[in-house]
Formats: C-alpha cells, structure tokens, sequence
C-alpha cells in the first residue's frame, strides 16, 4: 500500500503545565520539550507506523528547525522527495500547552506551510491520499481534484471548503467541533463521514446515517497532541485494507487512544503490534 500525504509539517514547542491558562492568565511552573509535528507530517508518520509506504509533500524553511521537524518521518522511511524548501519562509511552529489530564491548546505560526502552492503538486496522485487544512485551501483543493484513487480529508482546522471537495472525498474526518462548523454539508457526497469524540469514541455516516461506531479501549491520557493524527492514519489504512467499517473504527480508535497515553504528537504514535495489542486489552 502506498499513500501520498499532502500537508503541513511543523516544530512542535509544548509546555507541559499545572493548568491550561485562562484569558490573561500566566501560568507558571510548566515544564518544555520539543517534537516534530504538523497534521501532514504527523498523518503520513501514523500511516507509515502502520505498515503503508507513503510520500509527504510539503515545504518547510531554510532553517534550523526544519531537520528536527522532519527527523522522525526521515528516520521511519517516509519518502519526503515531495518536501521543498522556502528560502524566505520559516519551518512551521505549533506553540501547545497541555494539562496534566492530557488537555491542549494550540496555537499555529504556518510559516512555510502558508507558501505551498499547487504548483509543486504532481499533475497526477495516482495512490490514495490523505490531506488536512492547515496548508492554503487552493493547494489542498487541488490536490484532492488531482486524486485518482481513494481520499481522506481531514477538515481540521475547520475552514470553507468548496462543495466539488466534499463530493469527491471518499472518506472526511472531523471533530464535534468541526461537525457543527460544517453541519449537513458533511453528508452531500456519497462517502463516507467520521465524527470523532474523544474519549467517547467515533461514529461513521454515510449519506447522513450512522453506518459503524466504535470506543475506545480505557487509558490513561497523558497528551491527546497527536491522537487525531493518529486515528486518520489508522483509518485510512484500515479501510484501504478492506476491514470492514466498524473493524476499521475499533483500530483507528485504539491507534488515537495509544497515541493520548504518551506526550508529544509524532512520538506518541504506535505501530500496528502496540495497537493490536492495546485492543487485545
């Protein structure tokens, strides 16, 4: 299985904190550390851990951030010929604050990512591909109508998005947050839709009615950075795979579970053993 992951890659800053703070608020005591994230390069990592081959395409800057946001997708086989570099740009950086219940917020500078264009897309992505918003909506646009196998949008962050867009994708995933962002234009395609719900678990739609649902296996969270990511890698690879959609639900809710036990976005994500086994569980 090959995967094409069209999305943006970031430095990750997390500050691990007593309490998330409120507007105007400081809070003090927290403790730093710093991964490699951003929903494109987290997405292509997830489905790589999970046995796919996949290609990242993307664009970081010329600086010293960019090998430590790249470092674990290079160190795990992700093809990144598709990466270019932005001489006048710099690498991408989520700024998160997490809580000792695993809680976040996070803030995004896009740096490079604001600057990929459709131009250094290929004219054809003949493999299935997964994107995200978080690079320009022209460039995630096109990529999807230059899609000729099977395609996973995860519409997050919510933004407008063009109707030809929702028909074509074969799979969207969002958030409840992003569900009532988008509400029935969600289901004006004949794909399919999951809605994710945290700890509740996941439920999928086709054409508006609820066709699978699943939960997750009990943990412990410790940092949900990352377990999103985690469970569209999961899923796309399931269903490409051909479980069945509630199989395919189960396995992507235990890959994002995984991911919640352990900090950090791209560390925290699990191979298909440690999954399989978090649901042997």
């Amino acid at each position: 299985m090959r995967i094409t992951v069209v999305g943006s890659i970031n430095l990750d800053f997390v500050a691990a904190a007593p309490s998330l703070p409120a507007p105007g608020e400081t809070v003090t005591g927290a403790s730093l550390s710093r991964h490699p994230g951003g929903k494109g390069a987290n997405q292509a990592l997830a489905a790589r851990r999970l046995g796919a081959e996949v290609r990242l395409i993307g664009r970081v800057g010329d600086d010293e951030m960019s090998g430590a946001a790249v470092a674990l997708v290079l160190a795990h086989g992700v093809d990144l010929s598709g990466v270019e570099t932005d001489i006048a740009a710099p690498t991408g950086v989520a700024l998160i604050t997490v809580d000792p219940t695993g809680e976040n917020q996070i803030t995004v500078a896009a740096g490079a990512n604001h600057f990929a264009t459709p131009e250094q897309l290929p004219a054809r992505i003949e493999c299935p591909l997964i994107a995200q918003l978080e690079l320009p909506i022209e460039t995630v646009e096109a990529a999807v109508g230059r899609a000729t196998d099977f395609v996973c949008v995860n519409l997050a962050p919510a933004a407008p998005v063009s109707e030809a867009l929702l028909r074509r994708a074969d799979l969207l995933v969002v958030n409840e947050t992003e569900a009532a962002f988008y509400g029935d234009a969600l289901h004006v395609g004949g794909g399919m839709v999951v809605v994710t719900k945290g700890a509740r678990g996941a439920v999928m739609y086709r054409r508006g009615v609820e066709m699978a649902w699943a939960t997750p296996p009990r943990i412990k969270a410790v940092d949900a950075v990352g377990a999103g990511d985690a469970f569209v890698g999961a899923i796309t690879v399931a269903l490409l795979e051909g479980m069945t959609p509630n199989d395919a639900l189960h396995f992507a809710c235990a890959a994002g579970a995984l991911a919640a036990t352990r900090p950090g976005a791209q560390p925290s994500l699990g191979d298909r053993a440690e999954v399989e086994a978090l649901m042997g569980k």
